[in-house]
């Protein structure tokens, strides 16, 4: 197993006390997204639950708890929402915006409307800037008018907001302004003590910024906070600005969301001998190799392709994947394969065509592929015997801002699309830190190129006196 948590387990913070009430946040780190479970010790509700939904189920029979209500702040674009699924399979409510058009039954709720659940009230607060539709849910005692915590969903996260592009550039210019002002409705209607609970901001492309901090209030937020601290002109420029490229399947969730997801099928695919395996491979499927970077590169089936568990696992395989293509995971364990599996279903990618376990030596017929792993020093060494292509994989505003002196640039999320642009002869293929760089050295691999993976911290590079260039005006 890799240093994940094992599947079917829930990954949560402690218990956070809010009133009387309990919010317990459900973890999914690799999506950089939290779920919520939120309960008065009898009757309980949940917010933006992620897909594979035995996680929220587990915490509810921990907690000894019924559910009645599950919230959806938004039409999701990071990841296929469990809730429907978990509402089916509770008998509990799902509570989503009046406004989305989505297929299924669903209670609807529109802006300053409330729901009781148990000694609790939820009021919907309309929040667009992530999307048109967006709400935030504020939390009270049923016989309180205070309110005592706000899930903000995508709207106002720790130290900044959820970003207004991913509906198009048609409706970006429009969505930042609804942030700002969605931002400053929160800071407006709720007090200073009031705890805030976003569900994006902690890794999620669906932020505008990351931000380390795990927990916040109203008033924290209101000083520190640029939505809350910057004039509206200074918040748009700035936001927009620093805006990145995000994973190309944020276009297959919304559509996903909107139709309303089945609950995953989490058993086990089928096993695949090595002549499948290369049956698969030449048919163009992709078969992914889940170990790490350095087993990867000292022997792989030749022509798979490693995301190992150890990053952004779905991230990656869902942003370069082309939609629909058959994926057949090979692990060491039957516990990574079943750790890929429910990072793939929570976006969307739910059967695996096949598996397979053990080794490079069970799952290769004839000889293996290899590359050799090195680190900066040792290519600053070998540049100045002979010359190298240096391949850097990391997005172009990182390459913009420092770079080694004469390095391409070819982000990650464009290697299958462009790995025939990459200069012929012997390449130095590096990122930020070597995750990247060992997959796109796995495509360059499978092209039958001649390589060398950099598994370094960047930061290492000009120590070493490599010669930089950035950042760029």
């Amino acid at each position: 197993m890799s240093k994940h948590t094992t599947p079917g387990d829930p990954v949560t913070e402690p218990r956070q006390a809010v009133g009387r009430f309990s919010v317990v946040p459900i973890e999914t780190p690799t999506l950089g997204d939290r779920s919520y479970v939120v309960h008065d010790g009898e009757f309980a509700f949940v917010v933006d639950p992620q897909r594979d939904i035995d996680r929220v189920l587990a915490v509810l029979e921990q907690a000894g708890v019924q559910l009645t209500h599950v919230f959806e702040t938004h039409i999701h674009n990071d990841y296929v929402s469990g809730g429907l699924a978990l509402a089916r399979r509770t008998g509990a409510r799902y509570v989503v915006n009046a406004e989305d058009k989505v297929s299924f039954d669903r209670t609807p709720i529109r802006n300053g409307e409330t729901v009781e659940v148990g000694q609790m009230r939820v009021t919907a607060l309309a929040t667009p800037g992530h999307t048109f539709t967006h709400l935030s849910y504020a939390l009270a005692g049923a016989d309180s008018a205070e309110q005592l915590g706000v899930f903000s969903g995508g709207s106002l996260l720790y130290g900044s907001t959820g970003r207004p592009d991913l509906l198009g550039d048609d409706h970006t210019g429009q969505l930042v302004r609804h942030q700002y002002a969605s931002a400053h409705k929160l800071a407006t209607l709720l007090p200073d003590e009031a705890e805030l609970f976003p569900t994006h901001g902690f890794g999620s492309f669906c932020s505008s910024t990351q931000s380390d901090v795990s927990s916040s209030t109203i008033g924290v937020e209101k000083k520190s906070n640029p939505a809350l601290t910057h004039d509206e002109e200074r918040y748009a420029r700035e936001l927009l600005d620093g805006l990145s490229a995000y994973p190309a399947y944020y276009a297959q969730m919304a559509p996903l969301n909107a139709y309303g997801p089945f609950e995953p099928d989490l058993s086990p695919p089928s096993e695949a001998d090595p002549a499948e395996l290369r049956r698969r491979i030449e048919d163009g499927e992709w078969v992914v190799d889940l170990r790490a970077r350095t087993a990867f590169a000292a022997g792989h089936t030749p022509g798979s392709l490693n995301f190992g568990l150890d990053g952004a696992f779905a991230i990656y395989v869902g942003w370069l994947i082309t939609w629909g293509t058959p994926v057949t995971l090979l692990g060491e364990t039957a516990g990574d394969v079943a750790e890929a599996q429910r990072e793939l279903v929570r976006i969307g990618i739910d059967r695996p065509a096949a598996q397979a376990t053990g080794g490079a030596d069970r799952w290769t017929e004839g000889e293996q592929a290899s590359f050799l792993i090195a680190t900066f020093a040792e290519l600053g060494y070998v540049r100045r015997h002979r010359p190298v292509v240096v391949l850097d994989v990391r997005r172009a505003e990182e390459y913009r801002a420092a770079r080694i002196e004469g390095a391409v640039n070819v982000p990650i999320h464009e290697i299958p699309a462009r790995i025939g642009e990459v200069p012929g002869g012997e390449v130095w293929v590096h990122c930020a830190s070597g995750y990247r760089a060992s997959v796109a050295a796995s495509f360059l691999s499978a092209a039958g190129r001649r390589l060398v993976a950099i598994n370094d911290n960047f930061e290492n590079a000009e120590k070493l006196g490599l010669q930089f260039v950035g950042p760029e005006t």
